[in-house]
C-alpha cells in the first residue's frame, strides 16, 4: 500500500537569478567571464594609479621621534593631534611676527614656514 510518488513534474520555484537572467543564466555569466580577461593587456597602464597615503617620509627617525611617539601613546592620539595643532599654530604666530619685525615679504614668510615643517620632520616632531 505505498504510494509512488512522482517528482518528475514538480518544478521549483523562480529564483531572482532566473527571473532576471532568465532559465540559462548560466550561459550568459560563462559568456561574460569569458569576455572579462583577468590579465591585463601588455602596456596598458592601470586605470588608477596606487592610492598614495599622506605622512611623514622620516617617520620614526629623528632624535625626538621617540619621545614624540611615547608622548602620543600617553595621551591618546586624538588630543596630541589636538595639542601638536596648537603647537604649529603657535609657531606659525612667532614666524609671522618675526617677518613682520624684519619686513619680509609673504613669498619669504611662506618659505620660513616650509622651512620649519621640514626641520621639523628631520628632527622627528612629527612622527
Amino acid at each position: 500500500m505505498a504510494a509512488a510518488v512522482s517528482f518528475s513534474r514538480v518544478r521549483a520555484l523562480p529564483t531572482w537569478s532566473s527571473s532576471v537572467y532568465g532559465d540559462d543564466h548560466h550561459s550568459y555569466t560563462s559568456v561574460l567571464a569569458m569576455s572579462v580577461s583577468a590579465r591585463p593587456r601588455p602596456g596598458a597602464r592601470p586605470l588608477r594609479s596606487p592610492a598614495r597615503m599622506m605622512g611623514n617620509v622620516n617617520e620614526g627617525k629623528g632624535l625626538f621621534a621617540p619621545l614624540v611617539v611615547v608622548v602620543r601613546n600617553i595621551v591618546g592620539r586624538k588630543r596630541f593631534n589636538q595639542l601638536r595643532g596648537k603647537a604649529i599654530a603657535l609657531h606659525s604666530q612667532v614666524i609671522n611676527e618675526f617677518c613682520k619685525a624684519i619686513g619680509a615679504d609673504s613669498k619669504q614668510r611662506q618659505g620660513l614656514i616650509r622651512l620649519a615643517k621640514k626641520n621639523g620632520e628631520k628632527l622627528g616632531f612629527l612622527a
